[in-house]
């Protein structure tokens, strides 16, 4: 792993533990629950991705991920203290940057072990959005992915870009920075605009006598 992988890869670690515990703060959730919904905020979609890809989970693998969510989770207590007064916004916010990091960083790693681009475009969208999607789940709320916003296709351009500008030749380094910032870009201004996809909707038909 590069150097920028590796930094990009704590950094989504850190946003996405950061996303979990703010929302265990707004269910009002003891300490425990925090680092519970940080860790599976964090690493739940990458695990789903290893174990498809039958290797070794990154976080058995280097346990230091493991630090680095448990001292998200306990600064997060610690410095903030009223996390219902937190905006909305801000959640949303951390939690796009987990995505757009972790849907690019999960598609490259898809690749680097063989798998073929469709399975690795689906492999890094898994990898971004099933740590909030278990997150939410836990908080009894409907996720995003299911929702009316644009989240998931935001994942899914950013491992399409990634794939894209690899093919073109860019150096690792330049695809994945692009691809994650288009990304990012995109579910931002969902969030900001709320853009979303139609809803699937079957009318109901009046009984007939």
């Amino acid at each position: 792993m590069s150097e920028l992988l590796f930094y990009l890869d704590i950094f989504g670690i850190v946003v996405f533990a950061f996303s979990g515990a703010l929302m265990a703060g707004r269910y009002q959730l003891d300490p425990f629950g925090v680092v519970v919904l940080a860790s599976v905020t964090a690493i739940g979609g990458g695990t789903i991705r290893d174990v498809i890809l039958q290797t070794q989970v990154f976080w058995v693998a280097k346990p230091y991920y493991l630090y680095v969510i448990l001292a998200t989770a306990l600064l997060t207590i610690v410095l903030i203290r009223q996390p219902k007064r937190i905006p909305k916004r801000f959640l949303l916010v951390s939690d796009a940057l987990g995505l757009a990091l972790f849907a690019v960083l999960g598609t490259q790693k898809s690749l680097y072990l063989g798998a073929p681009i469709p399975v690795a475009i689906v492999l890094g969208t898994i990898t971004g959005v099933a740590g909030g999607m278990i997150r939410d789940v836990l908080c009894n709320v409907i996720p995003m992915i299911l929702r009316q916003e644009i989240y998931a296709l935001a994942a899914m351009l950013g491992g399409c870009l990634y794939i894209l500008f690899d093919w073109l030749g860019w150096s690792e380094n330049q695809a994945i920075i692009v691809s994650m910032s288009a990304a990012l870009l995109l579910r931002l201004a969902a969030i900001y605009w709320r853009v979303s996809l139609p809803a699937f909707h079957i009318p109901e038909q009046e009984n007939k006598e």
